[in-house]
């Protein structure tokens, strides 16, 4: 069965970043690997290098030569790889629920969102403010928009950052939520959805 990696990058791509992702690897060595010519792979790394997956991290030099340049995966390429964060944090949530109950759980997530959004407090008014509070969630990995309504503003993150997580365990969006009223300094209403697509969402009544 293919891979969601392969899916995404394409089987020979995938088979590159799996070598880069257990050491630095020169262009020779991976066109070895791969059994391809050394131009081939060169247009492969060129392509991930634009995508900021792949960096050039150094020169091998015991070559006897000239020194080859060593290539290896950025953090975004390391992310790309599925991590057992939300296996573990599930269960950790399900035992703080389990031994301590819902709204223990429930306020340890909304301390952790406060603190995630401490750094965010320095907008002057609640429009700018709204973009800073998405300014966090974008550095989480989402696209989050501000917009203006009838009864204030809303934000909206498309791609959930905790999405592994928040299916089954609801309690997650208090952490955004207590991120986006620290921020603002202002009440929120959740309004998350975690179904197929899941997407953060918050509204926040007021004019100013």
């Amino acid at each position: 069965m293919t891979n969601w990696l392969e899916r995404l990058t394409g089987d020979t791509q995938a088979r590159l970043l799996g070598l880069l992702r257990r050491s630095r690897q020169t262009i020779t060595s991976l066109a070895n690997a791969l059994a391809l010519t050394d131009n081939a792979v060169r247009l492969h790394i060129a392509a991930l290098r634009r995508d900021g997956i792949v960096a050039d991290v150094g020169k091998q030099r015991d070559t006897g030569g000239k020194p080859a340049r060593l290539y290896g995966l950025t953090r975004e390429g390391e992310e790309l790889f599925p991590k057992a964060y939300a296996l573990v944090l599930g269960k950790l949530v399900e035992e703080i629920v389990r031994t301590q109950g819902r709204e223990r759980a429930v306020e340890l997530l909304r301390a952790v969102g406060a603190q995630a959004a401490a750094s965010a407090r320095t907008a002057a008014n609640r429009e700018q403010r709204l973009e800073a509070a998405a300014g966090v969630f974008r550095d989480l990995g989402s696209d989050a928009v501000v917009d203006k309504t009838a009864e204030g503003w809303r934000l909206q993150a498309y791609g959930c950052p905790l999405s592994a997580v928040t299916a089954g365990h609801p309690e997650m969006c208090e952490l955004g939520k207590a991120l986006v009223e620290e921020v603002v300094g202002a009440p929120v209403t959740e309004c998350c959805e975690r179904g197929g697509h899941p997407r953060c969402g918050f509204t926040i009544a007021g004019r100013n």
